[in-house]
């Protein structure tokens, strides 16, 4: 037997020891984190609900319904539009566990792109999971990746089509569901969820649509509520209202001409008062020291530090870091503001909220204070 032949053979024989060895880490982030909803919740359903092809595919997903005694407006909040974001997620599982409406409806999906929890990006080290310490005990979370999963959606064009504007963007951006609206039914793995939510939008008269995402530090639009046109004043009076409150946010309006983005086509296609919250993220930008669990919760990073003294980031950044709780907190409060200032707006649509967790509470006791125990 040649030299190559044996070579051959070696190289083989390491790829299955290798796959081998990597299998059970690949299948653990297909475990699900159990949440655990409060008594608050009206009914629970799943995505394929609203559009049977999604049915027993990773892009099905749990919806959870909240409805009041009193009747109202209906309002949508989703999280987990991009897993590695996970104040938006987290937030919407606070929401689940805790809140309890008395007026309207309020519809949440935690995992907006279920795929993309089930795998990470690749080449960013990043860690699998990450834990939160709760009085019951430790509640474990993914930390998932911002696009679909390559098993789910492959290979990626070199230019990504949106449909149906024909805009171009990079072929990454193919898997990426705040492109994909409005999605189409025979389009791809991404585009059929960004379909089945606009569905569920229609099908339940959404009024009001909030994504929950975060940002790396570098970018622009952060710590920001962007708005549609018709949500405009409603963003502006409740950035109002938060920055008396000494929290700072930015306003920003939706871009006409940037496609598939949901604040934009939610707005656009089914008439709904579209918004998009931005906090701001330093495990996501290109400066970060590595990305272990630990960091995820405290936000704390020795190479960000140094880019904020050098006036390279677009938010302040303390040495202490931005913690999780703190973004998971903006969120919150900034939903309960804009719940407010739609109230005394739209009186006949009124969606009445109890117990969102308190922002400065949150700080106190952390987020773990505001997770459920497993139920017996």
């Amino acid at each position: 037997m040649d030299r190559y032949k044996i070579i051959a053979i070696i190289i083989l024989t390491s790829s299955i020891v290798f796959s081998f060895l990597a299998a059970p880490l690949f299948l653990r982030m297909r475990q699900v984190e159990p949440i655990f909803p409060g008594n608050g919740l009206s009914q629970a359903r799943a995505l394929s609900d609203y559009f049977a092809k999604l049915k027993n595919t990773r892009g099905d997903t749990e919806v959870y319904l909240f409805e009041g005694k009193n009747p109202g407006g209906t309002a949508f909040i989703l999280g987990g539009t991009h897993p590695n974001e996970p104040a938006g997620f987290l937030a919407a599982v606070c929401l689940i566990e805790n809140i309890a409406v008395t007026s309207g409806r309020v519809i949440i999906i935690p995992r907006g792109n279920n795929s993309g929890f089930t795998t990470n990006d690749p080449q960013e080290a990043n860690p699998q999971r990450f834990v939160i310490p709760t009085p019951a005990g430790e509640r474990w979370f993914r930390y998932g990746s911002r696009g679909t999963s390559q098993v789910d959606q492959w290979p990626d064009p070199e230019v990504y089509l949106h449909y149906p504007s024909g805009q171009k963007l990079s072929g990454l951006e193919t898997r990426n569901l705040n492109r994909a609206y409005p999605g189409r039914p025979n389009g791809s793995f991404t585009e059929r969820v960004a379909y089945a939510i606009i569905e569920m939008m229609k099908q339940e008269h959404v009024d009001i649509g909030i994504d929950l995402h975060e940002a790396s530090l570098e970018y622009p639009v952060i710590n920001a509520i962007v708005a549609h046109p018709a949500a405009f004043d409603l963003a502006a009076e409740s950035v109002m209202y938060l920055q008396m409150d000494g929290l700072n946010y930015n306003l920003e309006p939706s871009p006409e001409k940037f496609r598939g983005l949901s604040h934009r086509e939610w707005g656009d296609q089914i008439d709904v008062a579209a918004i998009l919250m931005e906090s701001a993220n330093p495990a996501q930008g290109r400066y970060h020291d590595r990305l272990t669990p630990d960091m995820v919760l405290t936000g704390k990073d020795r190479f960000y530090y140094q880019a904020s003294k050098h006036k390279l980031l677009e938010v302040e950044y303390p040495e202490e870091g931005i913690p999780l709780k703190q973004r998971v907190g903006r969120h919150l409060i900034g939903l309960k503001i804009l719940f407010q200032v739609w109230n005394e707006h739209s009186p006949d649509k009124p969606i009445e909220i109890e117990n969102i967790p308190d922002y400065q509470e949150m700080q106190e006791k952390g987020i773990g204070a505001f997770l459920n125990e497993a139920h017996p």
